[in-house]
């Protein structure tokens, strides 16, 4: 039997803090944790101690194994923040099956390759219009707000029947939710103020249907199927997902080739696109936005990576580290497009790896493969040490990216 490793009073604090002047790389304590061994314990804010797995072979084992849970409301999952009694408000990704596989297939549809494919020409026009719009503005100009934001809220907006006129309310609540320093109070009140918005959404939809995912969903509601408040919910975790992790990888990819240029002009002189694939597949693997790592609890004892993980204790995946573990990819921390980075995890692994990965894969295909080539010049209009980094959310990038060419 493999010992268990004895709690010391030094468990550091997850998550970590990242360190001054890296702002592309994992925490410096990730690092050290990863080269220590692939599990070791964390304490989060709650005082609870689960597993950090840091090791990428160790992570996807564990993100298919069926002895793990991503039902939050488990005893002993690690969750960021405090969770309502009665679970209301959790959405399909923290349940478990059968639950999570037949809420997930009422939206799958919409996000297969060939879906997504058909909307490339669409995604094509939005990305060419908003550079047409940029180059017509203010030079320089926050490519946050002019491009990076309005590229995936307009996708996700279209696909779902969401008017994007409303895109200031839903982006200003998602950023509360996932917030990393916002308290309980203000959190549940943004999510609360979105699941009533499109509660309305999908109550008018039910009334007058359109050609798109939420009339889909009342579709479901309307033959009883599905709660008018779980496709409320599953609106609502669309939405933000929809939006805020492309609009990050957009910034964030964007100010990491400026600051690689050999790279960038790979990109930007390329007409071949396996090479604007490859290149989405390693900036996803050397950015990994998603910083809170996959959460799950284990329901049996699981001997893994020299310990023994008991029922009952919580387990985070922090893929960041994870997409930086040399013994999956060599030489981790250098950005190389020509890389085979497609087994990478920032999408996760098993049976909850992200339902729209296929459309973030073509947004990014799109924006990378068109706004270099189009504006050759652009460069950043300010210090990089001037730049405002996300260090207090779930989700990581940038707050505003002054770009000029």
């Amino acid at each position: 039997m493999i010992p268990v490793r004895e709690e010391s009073a030094d468990v550091p604090e997850f998550p970590m803090a990242r360190a001054a002047g890296c702002p592309f790389d994992p925490p410096p304590g990730l690092r050290s944790r990863q080269e220590a061994g692939p599990l070791a314990k964390v304490r989060l804010w709650d005082g609870s101690t689960p597993w950090l797995v840091t090791r990428y072979a160790e992570q996807r084992t564990l993100l298919a194994d069926p002895r793990v849970s991503a039902d939050i409301m488990r005893p002993g999952y690690p969750s960021s923040a405090p969770i309502r009694p009665d679970g209301s408000g959790v959405s399909f990704i923290l349940m478990d099956d059968p639950e999570h596989a037949r809420l997930r297939r009422m939206v799958t549809a919409p996000f297969t390759v060939k879906r997504v494919a058909a909307m490339r020409p669409a995604v094509q026009k939005i990305v060419d219009d908003l550079i047409d719009e940029m180059l017509a503005g203010p030079n320089p100009v926050d490519l946050v707000e002019a491009f990076a934001l309005p590229v995936p809220s307009l996708v996700i907006c279209e696909l779902l029947g969401v008017p994007y006129s409303d895109h200031d309310f839903f982006q200003e609540n998602s950023k509360t939710i996932i917030k990393r320093d916002a308290s309980p109070e203000d959190r549940t009140a943004a999510m609360g103020r979105l699941a009533g918005y499109l509660d309305e959404l999908v109550g008018a939809k039910l009334a007058n249907p359109g050609d798109d995912l939420l009339s889909r969903l009342t579709e479901r509601v309307a033959a009883g199927e599905l709660a008018r408040a779980e496709a409320a919910r599953i609106g609502v975790l669309l939405l933000i997902a929809g939006h805020e992790t492309t609009a990050n990888m957009i910034a964030l990819g964007t100010l990491a080739l400026l600051e690689h240029p050999a790279q960038l002009a790979l990109l930007r002189e390329t007409d071949d696109p396996k090479l604007v694939a490859g290149a989405v597949e390693e900036l996803l693997r050397y950015l990994h936005i998603t910083h809170n790592g996959r959460r799950r609890v284990a329901l049996e004892d699981i001997e893994i990576g020299g310990q023994v993980i008991r029922a009952g204790e919580g387990l985070i995946m922090a893929n960041d580290i994870g997409n930086r573990d040399p013994e999956a990819f060599p030489d981790p921390d250098r950005l190389d497009l020509t890389r085979d980075a497609r087994h990478h995890v920032a999408f996760g692994f098993g049976v909850h790896q992200c339902l729209g990965q296929p459309l973030a894969r073509m947004e990014l295909q799109v924006v990378y493969s068109t706004l270099y080539r189009r504006v050759p010049t652009l460069r950043l209009a300010e210090d990089l040490a001037q730049i405002p980094f996300k260090h207090d959310g779930a989700v990581y990038g940038v707050y505003r990216l002054p770009v000029t060419w």
